[in-house]
Parts: C-alpha cells; sequence; structure tokens
C-alpha cells in the first residue's frame, strides 16, 4: 500500500445515483467537476451513465475535454465558459456550452462558422443567486438569441438556473427563484426561444423540493453519498445516501511521550498525560485542512485517536491513547463513511470550519486513487 491512499466505492455512486432516480422519475446529469469531486471525473462518469445517468456536466472546459478524450460519449455540457476559451476544440468534441453573456455567446458563434459545427449552447439565468448568469438585460439577449437561432447559428438546447439556498430547505428564497426562473422561461419560450431541458435543481433540491424537478437534475454532492448540509438536511445516512470515498494513510511512526510534550509547529498542542502518538504521512500538501481541530483524527486498532497539533504540510500527528495497540506501519482511515467508527468528511468538515464538499475535493492528486467496481463495500 501506499503511504496514503483513497478508495473510491463506484458501486455507492451506481446506487446513489438510482436512488435520485427511482424517487424522482427525472432525468439526470452527473456533475463530476473538480475531479469528479476529487473521486475521479471519468471513473464517476462511467458509474453514473451505467446506472441511468443521461447527461454530465462539468464546470471547465478542459474538464469535458478530458471526459471525451478518455471515452465518455454521453451528452456534455460545461457551464464555467469566459469568451477566450477554446470553443472551436469545444464544438469538434460536441460538447455543450452555457452561455450567459454577449461576449461567450459571440465567441461561440465564431467557432461555429470557423469549424462548420453548430454550437450547442444552454442559456444560464441569475434568478437569486447573483452569480452567474443573465440578469440585467435579458429581454435584448433573448431577442439575440433567438435571431441566432432563427438563422441556424446556435441550437437552444438548454435553459437553466443554480439555487442559493437549496440547502436550506425552509427558506422562501428558493421558491422566489423558482418563480423568477419561470417568469424567465415562459418570457424566452414566447419570444421563440423554446429550449429542450430545462434544469434548476442541485442534490439539495433534488431530495427536497419536486416542484424544481423540471425535466433533469444536475446530481452532484448527493451522487458522492454526502449531505448537501448536514445540520439542515440531516447526514448521508438520514438521507439514504452511501459515501463513496475513503481515506487511508500509514502510521510512519508510533512512540511514547511524556506528560507536558509540546506537540508539532508552534507547540500548540501539549500532552496532558504520557500517551503514545502516532505521525500520520499525510499533511495540507495531501489534502488535509491545516485548520483542522481536535474534532478529527483517525479511526486506528478500533477506536479514534483525535488531531493533536497543527497539520504539517506532509504528516500530522494524533494521541493515540497510553494504551493503544497502534504500532508503527499500521494503517489507519482519515475518513469514510462512518459505519464502523471513523471519522466522515462531514467530521472533518466541522472540525476546520468548512464543508464536506471542500473536505473530499481538496484531498491532492499525489493521493492515488484505488477503485472498486464490485458490490459496495458497506
Amino acid at each position: 500500500m501506499h503511504r496514503a491512499i483513497v478508495e473510491v466505492d463506484l458501486a455507492a455512486i451506481t446506487a446513489n445515483v438510482k436512488k435520485i432516480l427511482k424517487s424522482t422519475q427525472t432525468s439526470v446529469m452527473a456533475v463530476v467537476k473538480a475531479d469528479g469531486y476529487g473521486h475521479g471525473r471519468v471513473e464517476v462518469a462511467q458509474a453514473a451513465l451505467s446506472a441511468g445517468a443521461l447527461w454530465v456536466g462539468v464546470a471547465l472546459l478542459e474538464e469535458a475535454i478530458s471526459l471525451r478524450t478518455h471515452g465518455i460519449s454521453s451528452p456534455l455540457i460545461a457551464w464555467l465558459t469566459p469568451p477566450h476559451e477554446d470553443f472551436d476544440t469545444a464544438l469538434k468534441h460536441d460538447i455543450d456550452l452555457s452561455v450567459s453573456s454577449y461576449e461567450t455567446l459571440n465567441a461561440i458563434v465564431e467557432a461555429g462558422k470557423r469549424t462548420g459545427i453548430l454550437p450547442r449552447i444552454h442559456i444560464e439565468v441569475d434568478t437569486g443567486m447573483t452569480r452567474g448568469g443573465v440578469l440585467g438585460g435579458f429581454e435584448e439577449f433573448i431577442s439575440e438569441i433567438s435571431e441566432l437561432s432563427e438563422r441556424g447559428q446556435i441550437d437552444v438546447v438548454g435553459f437553466w438556473t443554480h439555487f442559493a439556498r437549496a440547502d436550506e430547505p425552509r427558506s422562501d428564497f428558493n421558491q422566489k427563484q423558482l418563480k423568477e426562473f419561470e417568469r424567465k422561461l415562459t418570457y424566452a419560450e414566447s419570444h421563440g426561444v423554446r429550449p429542450r431541458l430545462v434544469h434548476c435543481a442541485n442534490s439539495a433540491a433534488a431530495l427536497t423540493n419536486p416542484d424544481s424537478y423540471y425535466n433533469m437534475l444536475r446530481l452532484g454532492i448527493a451522487m458522492y453519498g454526502l449531505s448537501p448540509d448536514v445540520k439542515t438536511m440531516g447526514s448521508s445516512a438520514d438521507l439514504g445516501l452511501l459515501p463513496a470515498m475513503t481515506v487511508k494513510a500509514e502510521l510512519q511512526l508510533v512512540k511514547d511521550v511524556p506528560a507536558g510534550s509540546a506537540v508539532g509547529y508552534g507547540g500548540s498542542a501539549i500532552t496532558e498525560r504520557g500517551t503514545k502518538i502516532g505521525v500520520v504521512a499525510m499533511g495540507y500538501a495531501d489534502g488535509i485542512p491545516r485548520t483542522a481541530n481536535n474534532l478529527a483524527g483517525v479511526f486506528v486498532a478500533g477506536k479514534r485517536a483525535p488531531l493533536l497539533g497543527r497539520v504539517s504540510m506532509d504528516q500530522f500527528v494524533v494521541d493515540l491513547g497510553e494504551s493503544s495497540e497502534a504500532k508503527t506501519g499500521d494503517h489507519v482511515i482519515v475518513f469514510g463513511p462512518g459505519l464502523h467508527g471513523e471519522y466522515t468528511a462531514d467530521d472533518w468538515g466541522s472540525a476546520s470550519g468548512t464543508i464536506n464538499y471542500e473536505i473530499v475535493t481538496r484531498i491532492a492528486a499525489r493521493v492515488p486513487r484505488l477503485y472498486n467496481r464490485g458490490a459496495a463495500l458497506h
């Protein structure tokens, strides 16, 4: 085994996709941006498509091109599209593109002229996220889209938006966004822009808000078996989801230390008693948050061992306890599904002042991914 590995349970991915498909009866786009939230974009896309997802979605064009070059042939969209991207290559790879500005729209149209390929676009509208999407000048933008469509210069495939508070199911803001989305969709359709796909539901909305389904869901964090928000929506187990990622590492060193020992940079932790410490062969260069506190740690020899002191670039220290049977060379679980007592991505998020999304996504590429393609491991 390597000093550290990421085990990805692809059977859990397929189970999560099938659960959403069964509960919603709506088509699914598998979101595999950020290298599949750290799980591996190609492998996750393959698993999701085998489970019944029809589309694959990414943020960056280079992610979409990588999927194509690795054999993913399903409908595919990239939605973070600055106007100076390589749209010629995108069109040659049959990649759908999101537009929310004249600059990007014009660049895509020009790429269509150069390549002789009809661009497939999805119009992103801002309904309250105040991030991406058309906001001011919406009517004029739709007029331009309609003219280009009538001239056969673009194919309007989709119309979409993104929720700002879907992980707060009780927030009235979700319905306000839906109302605004419906208003803009109705306007577009009445002015000759009639997209075949309408999508606005992310994982949180897919789990809680049937009004948002339309004819496709964008399944992100829930596909990986994690809750969009533990505080407002419950845990993975509460939602019937199977976490797909387990991170393991090796104890580079186990040793006894006396009471009063200052541990790590700055001596930010002082041992209150004589104890055994374990030095774990992972650090913030591997994606372990430097800001984590002792609410996180590892699972070893059947017990939790909390973090002790600051996380270093390549290693961190845990308090094994005086009676621990752990020894140098043992393997530990940094986080996993949590079914056997191990820490979870949610635990590490809470201990680091962040969210499970960031914990799994930030695990560095230098940590090898190993894939289980059989029955779910848990």
